[in-house]
Formats: C-alpha cells, structure tokens, sequence
C-alpha cells in the first residue's frame, strides 16, 4: 500500500492506493496552512488507519527536485522546507514530491486523455496558469522545478503610440502583463472588464458566450487570441502532440475547444483532430500523478 496526497490551499486529499494502483481508503481534510504539526500530523493520522510502506505527494507551488525545498505562497508552513526528507525523519517512511500541475499531467500521461502520447505538455487554467511536461512517463523539470511554467515572463506589452490599449496587469510574480494576468479565470474576469467596463465572474462569461450574449463572445474570442499564440509557440519548442487541461476552466468545454481551434490555427504542423482538451480525470488527477511518480 502506498498513502498518496493532492495538497492544495484549501484541501489535502489524502488517499491509500492498493498495489494494483487502485484507492482502497480515501479522506479529505482542511489544509493546515500556518501549522507545520498539524500538517505532519494529516501523514501521521492516515498511516495510523492504513498501513504505507511509503508516501507520495502532490504539492501547490514550486518544487525543487535538486535541493527538495518547497516554495509556497498558499501553504505557508511548508514554504521553504526540504519537505519530502522532513516528512521522511517524522514518519518514518519513504517520502517522494511533485508538483501538483506535473502530476496532474503524468494522471493524464499514463491514464488520462494522453495515453499513448510520447510528449504531453499540460495546462492549468485556474486561479492562476501553470503547466508541465511528461515525456514517455517522465516528469520533465528544470532549474528551481519551473519546467513547464508558462504562466510567467511578460508576453503582453503596453503601446507606445496608444498607452492603455493592451491589456498589462500586474502580475503576482513581480512582472507585468504575464500569461498569468489574462489566461486564468481571473485574467479572463479582467480581460472582460478590460473590454466592456463590468465586473463579470469567469463562470457567467462562458456560459454567456455559448449562449450567444455578444460582449461574452468577444470577451472569449480575445482570449483565445491573447492565449492560443504563446500555446502555440510552448509546442512548437517542446514538440507535444496533445495538451490536457486542468483547473476550473477546463470545465468550460466550448472555451477550450475555441482555444484548441486557435492554437492549431498557429501550429506550423497542421493538425486534425483536436489537440487542447479537458483533462479526463477530474479531482483524482493529483492523487494519481503522485502514485505515479512514486514509482
């Protein structure tokens, strides 16, 4: 048996995964954000119900895979620990740790919307944007674990000739006008304030373009312009032929295929069936990106 976790913000989903890779207990608790005991204490609790030979564990924020320190915004007591060998010392087992927009794309990689593709890049589109990279069932990661972090980096700029005609927004990182701005469900909120001067809630604006409301359906097709492009190129340079997509926009199923029209448009290798769809596992994606890359 191997007790798995998907940590986020809010909820730890905590999990016991049979050797067949099925979940044979499951439970969800609050998330201990400011409470490093409490925290270790959600480990020690399940193992005390089922026995582990081992824990797998699926994180919000950056992980390190050279130093194993976590940096977290959200979960503050983690932010900064070597969390995998500390875990380790107090429980007594073996401890692996992933990021949870990677191990969403290795669910999908190896049992999701993706099998039998060599190169998935994966999307979250959520609060914020992030995204990862499998190859052949492999995380692929980078200096700091930012591989597959596409959210960052400024991609809109503001006008010379016509200042405030782009859409720039200050950015959580530090930097202004990132993907992060415009491609997550708040970006997609300032994209239509932006655009008509009104405060409208993600879930109302799709739901409102698929229904034919005019200033929603300009809302999307903007956003499918300002985000397909960057799509597009993060392919070309990493060569995946399918894109899962996570978080709560991939439950707009008519966006994503509007932004899957737009990225093939800008693909140099036409492509014809679709290539950005919904993930398919749903809430159990974190939970099995981590069984999976604990091996």
């Amino acid at each position: 048996m191997r007790l798995c976790a998907d940590v986020g913000g809010s909820f730890v989903d905590i999990a016991a995964f049979d050797d067949a890779g099925a979940i044979a207990w499951r439970r969800k608790v609050p998330t201990p954000v400011d409470d490093w005991a409490a925290f270790v204490g959600v480990f020690a609790d399940a193992l005390a119900v089922v026995a582990c030979e081992r824990v797998s564990i699926a994180t919000a924020g950056l992980f390190d895979p050279v130093s194993g320190v976590v940096t977290s915004a959200n979960i503050r007591c983690i932010d900064g620990r070597r969390l995998g060998d500390e875990l380790a010392a107090t429980l007594a087992v073996p401890v692996r740790v992933v990021n949870d927009a990677d191990a969403f794309v290795l669910a999908e990689a190896a049992r999701g919307v993706a099998i039998g593709h060599d190169r998935v890049f994966g999307i979250i589109l959520g609060t914020g944007v992030g995204g990862g990279l499998v190859e052949r069932g492999r995380i692929v990661s980078g200096a700091g674990g930012i591989g597959g972090e596409w959210g960052h980096g400024q991609v809109v700029h503001d006008s010379r000739i016509a200042p405030g005609a782009n859409p720039v927004f200050a950015c959580g990182c530090g930097l202004v006008g990132c993907l992060d701005t415009i491609g997550s469900a708040r970006g997609l909120e300032r994209l239509h304030r932006f655009l008509h001067g009104v405060d409208v809630d993600s879930l109302a604006i799709t739901s409102g373009a698929e229904a034919g409301d005019a200033r929603s359906v300009v809302t999307v097709d903007y956003w499918c312009d300002l985000v397909g492009g960057p799509l597009a190129m993060v392919l070309h340079a990493v060569s995946a032929t399918i894109v899962p997509v996570g978080g709560g926009l991939a439950n707009a199923t008519a966006l994503i295929a509007a932004l899957d029209v737009r990225v093939r448009a800008n693909l140099l290798t036409p492509a014809t069936t679709p290539v950005v769809v919904p993930g398919r596992l749903g809430e159990d994606a974190g939970l099995i990106g981590a069984f999976v890359a604990g091996g």
